[in-house]
């Protein structure tokens, strides 16, 4: 629940609150049936916020809106909130906020919550992000994953929820059996192995067991030679015998048998080095007690197919057991005719456990956009079954966030010039050289902030400008959509960037530095200034923050707040090129300022925060 002191950090909320009880006594309808529809003003010259609500209520009335607007508005107690109000237009409220409101709101906003008021709902938020396969090495794919799902994360976190992340593994079933058995075949030292070797592992046991009988018959039936006869004999045959031991090593597997549990585990502790190592280069919250593979799932999966068939949902179809829908012709498959079963019946159980046993009233799923229909039928399953509702009652929100894929130059998925998909690895290691390189030709210029400072100092700067431009390149974009990979635009500290956001950051921690020995001679906690159009527009930017956050949360789109942080950052530059700060030589008003930079560095520090992105103090 917001307290009072929580709407005196929100003008619009205040607003709202007195707009919305003089509507009830203009019209007569009951208070939630009044919305005054507040909305921040998009020209400043007309008004710091707009009220929208006069229209559609004198529709529904039977009256005049322009009437209407200027009834409620002869009704509404805006002391100490506005000092001008019109109606304009057909009906539109132009409010313009006192400066005395405005300083309020920034003092009251102005603590360690940046106006953001903690989350009541004691139910958990189960986030599905990064999804890695074991024995393969992370690729570009995963970044969008990974990072997406990790700020997802985050803003619920900031909002007081408790997060799980839930990093889906794939580590069981017979592509691991085929890898695995290929190991031992070839007598492979499992306890030194490296990602690398394992990734070349999978790729071979995979062409391995690639039979081709349809290219066999066609070989016979064109009479198309002894030579390439035998050679697909040849293939197959050798499929089938590396198909055998695959299916049988997964028998053992799944029988216990020690020797290759022991092995297995060392293949899955081989992967997750490198996955762990990534996330922490990347600045991801993602660690081993994140970490549930497929083989968590596996004893539960006979029971959620028994399940469905108890309850009828789960029909037999030819030997298999499928899902069937009323709106939608094609089934989901969640158990096959010889008794195994599939992603669909591993993803079942999972968000039954994330639901029932996690207790999360939302769960999101950040995987790409062409596993669309797969969690359409996985989702509406579940609902059918019961499974989103909590012991409590509450029904839980299950979410797919689809996200595009990252494209090279040539507007096609990211590849190396040799062909291959690019690791994410390599992704990053190139961002960082690019951003360290950056960092130290501007150290070279004396007037830099960062002259002289050591070689340690500069990597350590290059590296956070680096990856910062890879994240907020894949934040900043709406998520659903593909964009193109482009180093040399993501890193530029100029233009819609993550190193422009912390240029930002840095150099407002350089005025305030510089403003230290004048903070001696000024006022403990001073007002902010907000009497030149520039700085109120500035007051105004920082007071919409806890808001950019909800929406954030309740759409699951990071590219809201990169939106937000770019247009405040964007509104700070406008501000100090037209309010001098250090040079301003009346003390009140330079304390003013000041108090403004301050506040705007804690939004932008805190911001890129949930970004995953580090703020540095100089650059």
């Amino acid at each position: 629940m917001r307290t009072e002191h929580d709407v005196a950090a929100d003008p619009a909320e205040r607003l709202s609150r007195a707009l919305r009880t003089a509507i009830a006594a203009a019209t007569g309808l009951a208070p939630e049936a009044c919305d005054p529809q507040v909305r921040p003003g998009t020209n400043p010259q007309f008004g710091d916020f707009q009220a929208n609500f006069a229209m559609a209520l004198a529709k529904q009335l039977g009256t005049n809106p322009r009437q209407l607007a200027a009834d409620v508005l002869a009704r509404a107690d805006l002391s100490g909130i506005a000092d001008r109000t019109e109606v304009a237009g057909p009906g539109f409220v132009n409010v313009h906020l006192s400066a005395s409101a405005l300083t309020d709101a920034i003092d009251a906003f102005d603590t360690p919550a940046l106006g953001i008021v903690p989350s009541t709902d004691r139910h958990a938020v189960a986030v599905d992000l990064c999804g890695v396969n074991v024995a393969k090495q992370m690729h570009v794919g995963h970044l969008r994953a990974t990072v997406i799902g990790d700020t997802i994360a985050r803003v619920h976190e900031r909002l007081g929820r408790k997060v799980w992340r839930e990093n889906h593994l794939g580590d069981w079933g017979l592509p691991i059996a085929m890898t695995l058995a290929a190991l031992r075949r070839a007598g492979a030292d499992l306890g030194r192995i490296t990602l690398e070797d394992l990734n070349r592992a999978y790729r071979a046991a995979q062409l391995e067991g690639r039979d081709d009988h349809a290219g066999l018959v066609a070989a016979r039936a064109t009479h198309a030679g002894p030579h390439r006869v035998a050679e697909l004999e040849a293939q197959n045959a050798g499929a089938a015998l590396a198909q055998e031991d695959a299916r049988a090593t997964l028998v053992r597997l799944q029988s216990g048998e020690q020797a290759l549990v022991d092995d297995w585990q060392r293949i899955i502790d081989c992967t997750m080095r490198e996955v762990f190592e990534t996330a922490d280069v990347l600045g991801v919250h993602l660690t081993e007690r994140h970490s549930r593979g497929e083989s968590f799932f596996r004893e539960r999966l006979g029971p959620v197919v028994e399940a469905f068939v108890k309850t009828g949902l789960g029909t037999e179809d030819d030997g298999a057991i499928v899902v069937r829908y009323p709106d939608r012709e094609r089934p989901m498959l969640i158990r096959k005719r010889d008794g195994g079963f599939l992603y669909a019946t591993t993803d079942l159980a999972a968000c039954r456990f994330r639901v029932q046993e996690l207790g999360s009233d939302l769960v999101v799923y950040v995987v790409d956009a062409r596993q669309r229909d797969h969690f359409k039928d996985v989702f509406d399953a579940v609902r059918m079954v019961g499974w989103d509702r909590l012991p409590d009652g509450t029904q839980a929100r299950l979410v797919h966030v689809p996200f595009g894929s990252v494209l090279g130059p040539d507007r096609k998925p990211l590849k190396t010039r040799s062909g291959e998909n690019f690791t994410l690895k390599a992704l990053l290691d190139e961002a960082i050289e690019r951003g360290t390189r950056e960092v130290r030709a501007r150290s070279a210029s004396p007037d830099s902030p960062t002259a002289g400072m050591s070689e340690d100092e500069l990597a350590a700067i290059g590296r956070a400008v680096g990856i910062a431009a890879v994240k907020y390149a894949d934040l900043g974009s709406d998520v659903t959509r593909d964009y193109v990979f482009d180093l040399d635009r993501m890193v530029s500290f100029e233009g819609d960037t993550g190193p422009y956001l912390q240029y930002a950051h840095a150099r407002i921690a350089g005025i305030l530095g510089k403003a230290l020995d004048a903070a001696a001679h000024a006022p403990a906690r001073p007002r902010a200034a907000v009497g030149e159009p520039a700085e109120r527009q500035l007051a105004l930017a920082i007071l919409r923050y806890p808001q950019v956050v909800r929406d954030v949360a309740e759409h699951n789109d990071p590219s809201r707040l990169c939106a937000y942080l770019h247009l405040l950052a964007t509104g700070f530059n406008g501000f100090y090129q037209q309010c001098p700060v250090l040079r301003c030589e009346d003390p009140a008003v330079r304390a003013g300022r000041l108090r403004l930079c301050a506040v705007t560095k804690h939004v932008l520090r805190d911001g890129l925060g949930l970004l995953g992105i580090v703020a540095p103090e100089r650059m």
